[in-house]
C-alpha cells in the first residue's frame, strides 16, 4: 500500500445527506468537469444487483461472507450495514484512484464517512448537501413515484438521524444547500482546492437546525415502536 497522501490528487470527496438531496447528480457533474482527475470510488456491496446496474462500475457486488472476510482481514477504510446489507469502501479503491493521480468521490451515509475521515483525515473533505427545506425534501421523495409509505418512512428517519449525527459531530463538515444545481455544483468545487476546512457559513447553520426541527416534529420520520 502507497504511503497515504503522497503525490498530486487522491482526495476523498465524501458527500452525505438524505435521498432527493440530488448527491447523484452533483457527484456526476463535478467528476463530467474532470474525468481524467475524478471518479466515483467503488463501494462493495452484499445486497443483490438491480437490472439496471453494472458489476465493477455501480458496485462490486459480492457474497456476505467474501465480505466479512475482507473486512475482518483489515480491508476496508469503511463499512457499514445498511437495512440488512453490508456496503464498505475498500483500502484498494482508495489506493488505486490515488495513485492514478485521481480525487475519488463517494455517496455513503454518515457512519461511514465519518470512519472515513477519522482514518485518513488529511484527504477526506466531508459535504453534507441538504435540499432547501425539510417539506421540499419530503415532496420530492412523494413526487418520485417509485416510493412506497415504508421506504419514504425509512429514507425520513435515516435523513433525521443523519441530521442528528451531523450536529452532534464534531468534524469539519462543508454543508451545502442544494437549491439550484449549477450555483451548488460550482460552490462545491472548493472541496477539491482546500487545505484545511472552510469557515462554517452561518445561514448554513441556521438552515440545518430549522431542518432538524421540522424532521423532528414530523411523524413520518419518527422512529418505530418498538415490538410488543
Amino acid at each position: 500500500m502507497t504511503a497515504a497522501g503522497a503525490g498530486e490528487g487522491g482526495r476523498l470527496i465524501v458527500l452525505v445527506g438524505p435521498a432527493g438531496a440530488g448527491k447523484t447528480t452533483i457527484a456526476h457533474r463535478l467528476i463530467d468537469r474532470k474525468p481524467a482527475r475524478r471518479g466515483f470510488s467503488v463501494s462493495h456491496t452484499t445486497r443483490p444487483m438491480r437490472t439496471t446496474e453494472t458489476n465493477g462500475i455501480d458496485y462490486w457486488f459480492v457474497e456476505r461472507t467474501a465480505f466479512e472476510q475482507l473486512r475482518d482481514s483489515g480491508g476496508f477504510a469503511e463499512w457499514a450495514e445498511v437495512h440488512g446489507h453490508f456496503y464498505g469502501t475498500s483500502l484498494h479503491e482508495i489506493d488505486r484512484m490515488r495513485d492514478e493521480g485521481r480525487d475519488a468521490l463517494f455517496d455513503i451515509d454518515i457512519v461511514g464517512a465519518l470512519n472515513l475521515y477519522r482514518q485518513l483525515p488529511d484527504r477526506t473533505r466531508l459535504a453534507f448537501l441538504l435540499p432547501p427545506s425539510w417539506p421540499v425534501l419530503v415532496d420530492r421523495l412523494l413526487k418520485r413515484g417509485t416510493e412506497t409509505e415504508t421506504t419514504v418512512r425509512r429514507r425520513l428517519r435515516t435523513a433525521r438521524r443523519e441530521l442528528e449525527g451531523l450536529v452532534a459531530s464534531s468534524e469539519p463538515w462543508h454543508v451545502f444547500i442544494n437549491d439550484a444545481l449549477e450555483p451548488t455544483v460550482e460552490a462545491m468545487e472548493s472541496l477539491f482546492a482546500i487545505r484545511a476546512p472552510l469557515p462554517t457559513d452561518v445561514r448554513h447553520h441556521e438552515c440545518v437546525q430549522a431542518f432538524l426541527r421540522d424532521a423532528r416534529l414530523d411523524p413520518l420520520a419518527a422512529d418505530e415502536p418498538p415490538p410488543t
